[in-house]
């Protein structure tokens, strides 16, 4: 009765034995099928570039024929980005951009900028928020303006619009963001998500009166509202799970002031771009270099 019961036991186990092999063995064919195609549709990174003009590069040649409308230019860090790593890139930065211009057409025959945005999208990045209701590029020129009006003495800007494009960011260009970046991530489930702040424009103080037209009161008024833009731009990807990247210290000492071949940004006079204010080539090097660096590319 023993031995029968020892036999029972054996074939039953050997039974369990046979049984558990083959489920393992299903188990990893189903695994290499699921997973040898993924393997192999891998290919280069599926990159989309959004944003405005800082992404875009406006004023930077050679200019980018397919899109006359938005300034493009194909020495832009989404382009750069995209030689150094081997992505697949579809750029789609227009400059001028607002973060509405994501879910709506910017210019005639210009299509939203989530249209770009695939399912497969691997990676996005963007400059964005820096036009949205003319606060950040309202203030350069109105404190430009007013700086002119006094010779550049004083600060007549911040005399006269106090912290009003200050809250204005807080208030409005911040959900913006928010909003702007959910619905990337919506349209693209499975990418990386990059949000660039804005390089330095202006130094800590004092200016450049004769290549920026900002009153010296005015140059550090100035700094804290683009350091409020930046901190909105920070807190919006903080807020969506995307990644941030942060130029306030290595744009230091690169700003309009510069001289050129150290300026990241080009100044209002003097310059070498038509479109001041804004990055040059070397600017979207550095521009390129960092969001590289920060996300662990190439």
């Amino acid at each position: 009765m023993h031995r029968r019961r020892f036999a029972s036991f054996t074939a039953a186990a050997t039974a369990l034995t046979v049984l558990t092999v083959l489920t393992v063995l299903t188990a990893l064919t189903a695994v290499v099928a699921v997973t040898a195609p993924t393997e192999a549709a891998k290919g280069p990174l599926r990159y989309v570039g959004l944003g405005d003009s800082y992404s875009a590069s406006s004023g930077v040649l050679p200019l980018d024929p397919t899109s006359p409308f938005c300034v493009r230019s194909t020495a832009n860090y989404p382009h750069l980005i995209a030689a150094k790593t081997g992505a697949r890139l579809t750029d789609v930065t227009c400059g001028g951009a607002e973060t509405k211009d994501f879910k709506q057409g910017q210019y005639p025959g210009v299509p939203p900028q989530l249209d770009a945005l695939r399912r497969g999208t691997q990676l996005v990045t963007m400059t964005i928020g820096g036009n949205d209701n003319n606060t950040f590029i309202g203030a350069i020129v109105e404190c430009g303006a007013a700086g002119l009006s006094t010779l550049g003495q004083g600060s007549p800007c911040r005399d006269r619009y106090g912290n009003r494009f200050r809250h204005d960011i807080r208030h409005t260009t911040y959900p913006a963001l928010v909003k702007a970046l959910r619905a990337v991530h919506q349209r693209a489930p499975h990418a990386r998500v990059a949000i660039l702040g804005y390089p330095w424009i202006l130094p800590r103080t004092d200016g450049c009166f004769d290549k920026m037209p900002v009153a010296k009161g005015d140059v550090p008024y100035l700094r804290r509202v683009q350091a409020t833009l930046n901190n909105a731009v920070r807190r919006a990807a903080r807020a969506t799970g995307s990644t941030y990247v942060s130029f306030a210290k290595v744009s230091e000492g690169h700003d309009a002031c510069q001289p050129a071949g150290v300026r990241w940004i080009e100044p209002v006079l003097q310059g070498t771009n038509p479109v001041v204010v804004h990055p040059n080539a070397l600017g979207e090097k550095h521009l390129a270099r960092r969001t590289m660096r920060v996300l662990h590319l190439g």
